[in-house]
């Protein structure tokens, strides 16, 4: 008889550990300080001691509700080392292609559908040779059934897997990934048959491409994949029961498709996404009969927000998830891989702010609690539907959530406040002001951040270091910043922001309506935890945030020193936002307090300032019909954040990995003089996508990747700035410049490649006539 699907579970659980153990330790690794058993016991006792968290936050040690999510960098380059698409035949090749060495690019990087999580993108042509390469995640679960424990493997699905694919450079024109799922199944099944043969009772295949309409497949190309995948690994005689999971948005018509396989369990996010067959919601005739035979697990907990929410209305959603089928779980929405542990770790966070929170132990906590209403009734968790629904009526009462000042300004603003002047008009009086080269040459902000500067700012909140002391010690920092780019050569120079922790958080620290954390980080990517900001209540700005830090530095030159602010979108998509009230209403309270900010910089003699953007692309909605209307507030928030610029003022923004070609119309409406744009990784495919688009502002698409420590060579360099500026024309309009901030690298391979950036650059200058056309 098959072992049942447990009541409650969730989809993942943040793998970087409460003091980010696996962050330390892979780091360690690729310094040279540890070795690969090292490494690898590490990474063991990290997984032991989660299985150890989640039973003791209510979870089965036995049921299989716990489930195995871990990864030494990225949940789809194990899956593509797995099937044998990226080869590594140890830890030293795995990192390789996460980050590059000497010899061998990284991969590409991208957001994971509408996260702040990256994930690397494998390339996948006819050439690819699939094979079972790799049966870590079968070691994994022996490892937890020697400790006791009968966890759900989980690994990214075939169909999604193919779908973040890209081809090949062998693939010809026109070969998409998805075209080899039948010879990417058997190693599949094969894995599977392992996994049974190991004694998992479920495995749980995470398959978020089915719910997106943003990838290039479409919805109907890839019900078919998933009917094909799931038709084949269903019919297989020696496997584990299959958990379909499907987060980030509703399966619609896909649900059939899934129904009609041998599935036992389907994963609805009922977060994003509504009640099969309720308002707005298909479900087809020919599905209901089909469903009653499956376990519907309903991702009612919302694992992509920190909110604690209204408990009672996520068990009604399950009560009417039961109208469907009579066997009904409980889940996470997402893995809980978007929050941070635990809020009873958070000693600093006012404590009514607290009990408005859930972080992911939290979260556990409270699928545990409705996976106990499921068995026992509605009134054996009365007390704690009753306890949310407290904490949530006090939320949207209590002071500062509503500031009346701050919503009185929203509603006086007029369409004027959104527009500048026109864009031929700005360019000729910055020409005049900035007096700028052809192929400027800047950086994206940040320099690194060494550790003088931790241990300076770790100093000043430990009260070991007065205000005078750090801004003595920052200012020395910025004064060695500006020197070194006036001796590199560059046009248009930064401060360096080594007074910055982070680029939202620093924001959001002086900023009415934000809280920040002290524990709460969040993995990006790979071994880079952030801590997301709490954007609670209504956003103002007490007083200026960048001035002082800007005017100093730009006493130093003579030379151009941008202004660097952090862009309204990205704000809230790189925090916990307050979901009480449109998204629209909240970018904008931001986008007045940097409006704010500008308009300080300009009066200090800042005449570039640079609004970043990184995560335009990445709150797209993955549902076409709500793409309009985010695209619409999202550009709106940031003109009216830049809209009050003089003329003569140059407006730049930055985007990283954000698709420039699926939003490019977008980016072309933000109306900022320059972009800057991720395009090395990818060898400035991006800038086909500028070139096909007529995009006619300036645009710097980045020459070298600042995510590996791989210094690129003066020729590498040469080659993909002359390619970028044989497509994007224009007088002055290309600019040269890096991927993105320098923060996370050293000064020895930051100098050195900053370095070969400007020789690059003068070698394009001196070797064409006009670059212009």
């Amino acid at each position: 008889m098959s072992t049942p699907f447990p009541t409650g579970t969730i989809l993942g659980y943040p793998r970087i550990g409460r003091r980010r153990e696996l962050k330390r330790a892979v780091e360690a690794f690729w310094r040279g300080e540890i070795d690969a058993p090292e490494l690898e016991s590490r990474g063991a006792a990290l997984r032991r001691a989660t299985r150890e968290r989640l039973a003791e936050l209510g979870l089965g040690r036995t049921d299989a509700s716990i489930p195995e999510s871990f990864s030494f960098y990225d949940h789809v380059l194990d899956a593509a080392v797995a099937v044998g698409a990226v080869p590594a035949a140890d830890l030293t090749d795995y990192f390789a292609a996460a980050r590059g060495d000497a010899t061998r690019p990284a991969l590409e990087m991208t957001k994971w559908f509408d996260s702040n999580y990256h994930y690397l993108v494998p390339e996948i042509g006819p050439e690819t040779e699939f094979r079972l390469a790799s049966t870590r995640i079968v070691a994994q679960f022996e490892e937890a059934v020697s400790q006791g424990f009968l966890t759900r493997p989980v690994i990214v699905g075939p169909v999604t897997l193919l779908a973040l694919a890209k081809p090949s450079d062998a693939a010809p024109e026109g070969f998409r990934p998805l075209a080899r799922l039948a010879e990417l199944l058997p190693v599949y099944a094969e894995l599977l048959e392992k996994l049974a043969a190991a004694g998992a009772e479920w495995v749980q295949l995470d398959e978020p491409a089915l719910v997106s309409e943003s990838l290039p497949e479409s919805a109907d190309e890839l019900r078919a994949a998933a009917a094909a995948a799931y038709g084949m690994l269903g019919r297989l005689e020696a496997r584990p029961q299959l958990f379909v999971a499907a987060p980030y948005a509703a399966l619609d018509g896909t649900l059939a498709t899934l129904a009609a396989t041998a599935v036992e369990a389907i994963g609805l996010d009922l977060v994003r996404g509504a009640i099969p067959g309720s308002a707005g919601a298909e479900l087809f005739d020919c599905t209901k009969d089909a469903l009653k035979t499956k376990t519907l697990v309903g991702g009612v907990i919302d694992g992509h927000n920190i909110w604690r929410g209204d408990l009672a209305a996520a068990f009604a959603k399950l009560g009417l998830l039961r109208e469907l089928s009579p066997r009904v779980a409980v889940s996470t929405s997402t893995s809980l891989l978007h929050v941070p542990h635990d809020v009873d770790d958070e000693p600093q966070l006012d404590g009514r702010l607290a009990s408005w929170l859930a972080f992911a132990d939290q979260k556990v906590g409270q699928v545990a609690t409705l996976a106990k209403g499921l068995v026992e009734g509605a009134s054996a968790i009365d007390g704690a539907l009753a306890q949310a629904s407290a904490a949530l009526s006090d939320r949207f009462t209590a002071p500062g959530v509503r500031v009346p000042a701050v919503r009185d300004r929203l509603a006086a603003l007029t369409p004027a406040d959104f527009a500048r002047a026109p864009y031929e008009e700005r360019f000729a009086a910055q020409q005049t002001a900035l007096g700028l080269p052809e192929l400027p040459t800047t950086t994206i902000g940040s320099f690194p951040q060494t550790g003088e500067i931790r241990r300076a700012r770790a100093a000043l909140a430990k009260g070991e270091l007065d205000e005078a002391g750090y801004t003595s010690a920052m200012r020395a920092e910025i004064s060695r910043v500006v020197s070194l780019q006036e001796e590199l050569g560059l046009d248009v120079l930064v401060h360096g922001e080594p007074e910055r922790n982070d680029m939202v958080q620093y924001f959001a620290e002086s900023l009415d309506g934000f809280a920040v954390t002290v524990n709460g980080w969040v993995q990006s990517y790979g071994s880079r935890c952030t801590r997301p900001s709490i954007l609670w209540g209504d956003v103002s700005r007490p007083a200026p945030m960048t001035v002082e830090w800007s005017r100093y530095a730009q006493s130093l030159t003579s030379k151009p020193m941008k202004g660097m602010l952090t862009g309204p979108v990205t704000i809230l998509a790189w925090s916990f936002v307050r979901d009480d009230q449109p998204l629209a209403d909240t970018a904008n309270q931001v986008a007045l307090a940097l409006r704010d900010e500008i308009a300080d910089l300009e009066q200090a003699g800042i005449r570039i300032v640079q609004v970043d953007e990184p995560a335009l692309r990445e709150l797209l909605p993955l549902k076409r019909a709500a793409q309009p209307a985010y695209l619409d507030w999202s550009v709106s928030s940031f003109r009216l954040a830049t809209g009050g610029a003089h003329t003569a003022t140059q407006i730049h923004t930055h985007l990283c990995y954000s698709e420039f070609g699926v939003v490019i119309d977008a980016i072309r409406a933000l109306d900022a003089d320059v972009t800057s744009i991720e395009a090395a990784r990818s060898r400035m495919e991006v800038v086909h996508d500028i070139r096909r688009s007529g995009f006619d502002h300036g645009v710097g698409p980045g020459v070298y990747d600042i995510h590996s420590p791989r210094v690129p060579s003066v020729a590498e360099l040469t080659e993909l700035l002359r390619t970028a500026a044989a497509a994007v024309t224009g007088e002055h309009q290309l600019w040269v410049n890096p991927d993105c901030g320098l923060k996370t690298r050293g000064y020895d391979e930051t100098v050195t490649s900053l370095r070969n950036m400007v020789q690059a650059t003068r070698a394009v200058r001196e070797g064409a006539d006009k670059i212009a056309v």
